[in-house]
């Protein structure tokens, strides 16, 4: 009779304890946005790439300028018998001279302006890393928070099943069970060992990855994933192609590519014309058989031939070319982002169902009928292997409401990173 007693005790805390937490809360994880602002300020990688477009600014800032001038000294037609006299001969003189080279017109103006379409292209790009590390940033703290929320139900149900063991072995030894009870419930417990000593270590990898996304010590220990409520998206699929067309900054870079592709065709038709080059030379003479050694100046036009006709026309080519590769780029893009939000949509909408159901329906509905089979259990109308099922089936539910939850946020993120801007406030 004690023995009863003590079973049904054991029973009622199972039941009790099924739907509860763990006493004690571990410290949460930082904000998801600090996390993230984190990331965007110490990653070295953006750091060099925020550098380099530095770089490309600075060659904007060059591109139109002149070229230094020329200044030219000699001595000229001086006598090879007495090279020192400069009055010997009155076509001896000392000159001084500066030249100029003059781009023809408009050619300054171009130069600068693929400049700069290329320097603002490589400023886009930038947008477009910074846009991959945040969806980098939030994928990982999702599937931390998906592992938390595993192990916290492992946690859980390994002290449940504990209490199953007990259980089967105090109706065993009642003669009301059977050993393979026994075994059973020890499987399952050693099954969900094995499931939180791998689930521990993929933490472990995924707080590594998150600290090197965010240039930090891989030791720097990140707490537990605080739960949310999902988002709701209130744009259409018409809408988010809308935004992404306006925010992507990668489209925003190929259409600089393009600029930058019609800037430079502008510029190689130019190079059809020639560049000049003035030239200004101030002579210097003496007195030399009976020539009064008037000083003498020469003003001078230098122009190129362009005659090469084939290499300007391969530089026609190649910007035609650049600017058609580019175009087509921004096309192909546009497609693949138009495809990347039906499909992610449709994940997320079938996700958003999963812990509606989940929620709301199955998993109730498990603890109900885990909830019976304890109070048949407890009347010998049910075996062992059906309470234990239905734990194990309860388990299996909640696991994966969270995992649609993280997958939810995880499509949100890699929504937000096609279309180009943060879409859960909106």
């Amino acid at each position: 009779m004690n023995k009863r007693i003590g079973l049904f005790a054991i029973l009622s805390l199972v039941t009790f304890s099924s739907n509860r937490s763990l006493a004690v809360e571990p410290p949460s994880a930082e904000p998801l946005s600090a996390l993230i602002s984190i990331a965007l300020a110490n990653n070295p990688d953006l750091k060099s790439s925020q550098s380099r477009w530095r770089m490309f600014a600075s060659k904007a800032k060059q591109a139109s300028s002149l070229e230094d001038p020329m200044v030219m000294f000699k001595l000229q037609n001086l006598v090879a018998r007495e090279p020192f006299s400069f009055n010997k001969d009155p076509q001896t003189a000392k000159v001084i001279g500066i030249s100029q080279q003059l781009p023809f017109w408009g050619k300054r103006a171009l130069r600068e302006e693929v400049a700069q379409f290329e320097a603002e292209s490589y400023k886009w790009s930038i947008e477009e890393r910074r846009l991959e590390l945040s969806r980098m940033v939030k994928e990982t703290y999702y599937q931390i928070y998906a592992i938390d929320k595993s192990l916290e139900i492992i946690e859980r149900n390994l002290k449940i099943i504990s209490d199953f063991v007990i259980i089967a072995e105090s109706k065993y030894s009642v003669g009301q069970g059977v050993q393979q009870d026994i075994y059973k419930a020890g499987l399952e417990k050693s099954k969900m060992l094995d499931m939180q000593i791998t689930l521990t270590q993929q933490r472990k990898s995924l707080e590594a990855n998150l600290n090197y996304l965010l240039y930090r010590p891989e030791a720097t220990p990140i707490g537990m994933i605080p739960d949310f409520e999902l988002p709701k998206l209130p744009l259409s699929a018409k809408q988010l192609n809308e935004t992404a067309y306006e925010k992507r900054p990668q489209i925003k870079s190929l259409i600089n590519l393009a600029n930058k592709g019609q800037a430079s065709h502008r510029l190689a038709q130019k190079d059809y014309w020639p560049d000049l080059n003035l030239s200004f030379e101030y002579m210097f003479r003496q007195e030399a058989m009976n020539d009064p050694g008037y000083d003498m100046f020469t003003v001078g036009v230098t122009l190129n031939l362009p005659i090469q006709r084939e290499r300007r026309q391969a530089m026609v080519a190649e910007a035609s070319s650049e600017t058609s590769m580019s175009l087509e780029e921004l096309n192909g893009l546009k497609n693949s982002i138009s495809y990347s939000i039906n499909d992610i949509l449709a994940q997320m909408e079938r996700r958003q169902k999963l812990v509606e159901l989940y929620s709301g329906g199955i998993i109730p509905q498990a603890e109900q009928s885990l909830e019976s089979a304890v109070i048949s259990y407890r009347v010998n109308k049910v075996d062992f292997l059906t309470l234990l099922d239905g734990r194990i089936n309860l388990f299996n539910y909640e696991r994966e409401l969270y995992v649609s939850k993280a997958e939810y946020m995880m499509l949100l993120a890699r929504l937000e990173a096609a279309v180009g801007t943060e879409l859960a406030g909106k």
